[in-house]
């Protein structure tokens, strides 16, 4: 059934002129034709006396309907109101207006019917429209990708609704044709006319409103209305289409069949004598003398009955179309108002959000970030208002909340919001991040810019001020996990960020051959650099600071200011590096958790200020004179160390080196000694006497929210192999890495994802009882992982299985063999 109902939505859909045509004739042919003569007058039964008498009870009881009826109008008005589009509204009001002219102008012609008798049945008519049929299906119109889409779409939506829709009128007809049997000539004529709605309304929306939809919408050229709530707004659709219940359905059909059995036992049992005698009681009735008592009694009997059925079927009606559907089927309304279900979705973190972050001009104070609600507040549809009303607006507390997308592009355009502080002006994060990616994706013209970049469902509120600027979304890492890696009689699973196959997988090799013995970890300095320049007139000048600094007494003059700056940055040592007149004063201080750039620049600008109080001719060139030296090779990282210096060391049984490296130890050494040393030094290389330490260095930097930037002198190390044992069989390697520059605090480490992976290593945040444990332990951490993935990758390289163990898990999957294959010339070098 839905398959029929769907291929005729398709044809209505893809034919709009044909069908528009179509039922514009058929209406225009029962408007021409001409009245039957002698057609007996409805009720020639003393009507003056009918109206006379009963004019002013007419009058409260239609009056009252009246308002009710105008009142439930303004109350399906109010609810496509709030489905926040313009096209949902319009075409639904254009559903109510054409079948109502349709109704009123064919039905008085066909039923030669003056307008003074339906007067009061006009109200009844708006009752019978239920608007919310027509809304579902311009929703399903709209969520289409694409102009040539949008016939598919309505012929979903004519699958989807048809069957129910075509059973709920034929029981409403049924039902509401009982009255037609009352023999109370007021309530036949009002259920006539509600029977006759009814049908006209289901035969348009079958044919006129689909037709007319589809047409709106390509010469409109609406598509893809809902962005990127597409999907979503489709998957909600198909959900409400899955939800119809069989039980209610059958119950449906065998009313039909109940209704229709009664129905047509009555007009076959109503004889033309009945009919006489309720005519005659009828003329009886209403032109019986006013004195007589019982003609008074009967008269006030029959017209209060008519009036009380009168009402019963307003107020079923009422309580069909308001009370039932508020209370039983809330939630059906509410799915079917899909631009309300996602608004819904995207404040379950709560009605309102207040995020504090510090601002980049803003050290002390804190913004409030209200909740966006999404999809209600961006019209991108409609027309922007005028430049200063949206100005005035703007200027008030929640004014942003009440401007749409475009509204707001205004005033980026018009410079009245900077676009780098988009999140601050609208107070909520995402709400800016995505207003920026739409005037990026307008400036660059390229509107597929944007698609395939997420940026929904992310905290940007930790983000800003502290990680990132021009914020147009997030670019996930894939992140594998090698281990367990004994390190100092513990087990440690290591998070590695990469996007680059078989680099966890060589590591989790390495974890492997070390899981018996396992790693020694040793911290042999911790101090975190800042080198500023200073100048001055002459070198003996600038020779004087040197000797000045030299003094104990000066020194700890100088400690004091710098450590007076932080509650963890304590400053260990001062040297200094002339060069004519300019004179580069290294300052060494732990920072404890933190990776500590922020707090030791603080500390080194304060020591500045204080040593310019005894030398008032220094001129102060730059707070970094890259003798620090960050993020920059440099040899003075290599021999002073910067950050933590870290030594890792692990000895390998022969029978593991056979067994899981495929290799000896002979060869491990000798390849060590020709490729980290000597050829390490023929190329002048400065801290890189190693085969891929920046590899894990940098996998685990980004999965644990570091500097990825400080891998440069982060990665320093020199691998050493030797023999050892009793025999000489057993592999004794090492790694030493003098600038490890790390933390477990600020910077990315505050990030979620970041802050997991630290939870999964157990470092997160601030040691407990002795703050810069957990960024030690960290660095040893990332050492010992550096010596596993040496000790994997050297093998492979001794083997020859590099090449091959990167064919096979560095490719797509549609270039390796089949996983079933064994590799030619034996196991990956990869293998886990």
């Amino acid at each position: 059934m839905s398959k029929l109902f769907g291929l005729y939505g398709k044809l209505c859909a893809t034919h709009p002129w044909e069908v528009i045509v179509a039922v514009i004739t058929l209406t225009t042919c029962f408007l021409s034709l001409e009245k039957q003569v002698g057609t007996p007058k409805k009720n020639p039964i003393c009507v003056g006396c009918f109206e006379e008498q009963f004019q002013a009870a007419d009058m409260v009881l239609m009056t009252i309907i009246r308002c009710l009826a105008i009142l439930y109008s303004y109350h399906q008005f109010r609810h496509l109101q709030k489905m926040g589009s313009k096209y949902i509204l319009g075409l639904a009001g254009m559903f109510v207006v054409f079948s109502s002219f349709v109704f009123t102008s064919t039905l008085l012609n066909f039923l030669h019917i003056d307008l003074v008798d339906l007067k009061d049945a006009l109200f009844f008519f708006l009752l019978l429209i239920d608007l919310s049929k027509a809304a579902v299906l311009a929703q399903y119109a709209l969520t289409a990708s694409n102009t040539e889409e949008i016939g598919q779409q309505i012929a979903r939506g004519v699958s989807a609704l048809g069957p129910t829709l075509t059973l709920d009128t034929i029981v409403e007809t049924l039902v509401i044709g009982v009255g037609t049997l009352s023999g109370v000539h007021r309530l036949e004529m009002l259920s006539y006319f509600a029977c006759l709605s009814v049908i006209v309304n289901y035969v348009i929306f079958m044919t006129f409103y689909p037709a007319c939809l589809s047409l709106m919408l390509e010469l409109a050229r609406v598509h893809n209305y809902y962005g990127e709530n597409e999907l979503k707004v489709r998957e909600k659709l198909l959900k409400e289409n899955e939800k119809a219940n069989p039980a209610v359905q059958r119950v449906k059909l065998i009313m039909s069949f109940g209704l229709l059995a009664v129905h047509v036992q009555s007009r076959w049992s109503l004889t033309d004598e009945n009919t006489n005698s309720i005519n005659n009681l009828k003329e009886a009735v209403n032109c019986s003398d006013d004195s007589s008592l019982y003609g008074m009694v009967m008269k006030q009997f029959v017209i209060g009955a008519d009036h009380i059925v009168i009402l019963i079927l307003f107020l079923t009606l009422m309580v069909k179309f308001i009370f039932f559907k508020s209370k039983d089927h809330i939630k059906e309304h509410l799915e079917q108002d899909v631009l309300l279900e996602i608004k819904r979705d995207i404040q379950k973190k709560g009605h309102i959000r207040t995020t504090s972050i510090n601002a980049e001009s803003q050290t002390d104070d804190s913004i409030k970030f209200l909740e966006y609600e999404d999809g209600v507040n961006d019209k991108d549809t409609d027309v922007p208002r005028s430049l200063q009303t949206c100005l005035e607006i703007f200027r008030n507390d929640t004014g942003a909340k009440e401007l749409s997308d475009k509204e707001i592009m205004m005033l980026v355009d018009t410079k009245h919001i900077p676009a780098y502080s988009l999140e601050m002006a609208v107070k909520n994060p995402e709400r800016g991040v995505k207003i920026r990616r739409k005037i990026i994706s307008n400036q660059m013209k390229m509107q597929s810019a944007f698609l395939n970049m997420p940026y929904q469902h992310y905290d940007y509120s930790k983000v800003m001020g502290a990680c990132c600027e021009n914020v147009v979304g997030y670019v996930p890492v894939p992140l594998g996990i090698a281990g367990p890696l004994l390190l100092d009689d513990k087990f440690y699973y290591i998070p590695m960020a990469t996007t680059e196959g078989c680099l966890v997988a060589s590591a989790n090799r390495g974890c492997r051959a070390l899981e018996k013995t396992g790693i020694k970890s040793r911290i042999v300095a911790d101090g975190m650099t800042r080198g500023p320049v200073v100048r001055f007139q002459s070198i003996t000048r600038a020779c004087e600071v040197i000797y000045w600094l030299k003094k104990r007494e000066n020194f700890t003059k100088v400690k004091e200011q710098f450590d007076s700056t932080s509650r963890f940055a304590r400053l260990s040592k001062v040297s200094t590096h002339i060069a004519g007149r300019c004179l580069f004063i290294r300052f060494v201080a732990e920072t404890g958790e933190a990776m500590g750039m922020n707090m030791i620049s603080k500390g080194t600008e304060k020591s500045l200020a204080y040593i310019k109080s005894h030398f008032e001719d220094m001129e102060i060139l730059s707070l970094s004179g890259n003798v620090c030296t960050d993020k920059k090779p440099s040899a003075i990282n290599w021999i002073e160390g910067r950050g933590k210096s870290v030594v890792c060391e692990a000895i390998v049984p022969a029978n593991i080196v056979h067994s899981i490296l495929k290799t000896t130890t002979h060869a491990l050494v000798d390849l060590n000694i020709s490729k980290n040393m000597v050829g390490s030094a023929v190329s002048a290389a400065i801290g890189g006497f190693n085969a891929h330490a920046a590899n894990i260095v940098t996998a685990i930097y980004i999965a644990t929210g570091q500097d990825v930037a400080q891998n440069v002198g982060s990665s320093n190390c020199i691998t050493l192999m030797e023999p050892c044992g009793d025999k000489g069989e057993d592999l004794l390697i090492s790694c030493t890495m003098p600038s490890v520059e790390i933390g477990t605090v600020g910077g990315g480490t505050v990030l979620p994802a970041q802050g997991a992976c630290l939870e999964m290593l157990g470092v997160k945040g601030a040691h407990s009882e002795n703050p810069g444990d957990n960024a030690k332990q960290l660095a040893k951490i990332v050492c010992g992982a550096v010596l596993a993935g040496e000790l994997s990758l050297m093998a492979a390289l001794v083997t020859g299985h590099l090449v091959k163990s990167h064919l096979r898990l560095n490719r797509s999957y549609s270039e390796k063999d089949s996983p079933f294959k064994k590799s030619v010339g034996g196991s990956s070098s990869c293998q886990t």
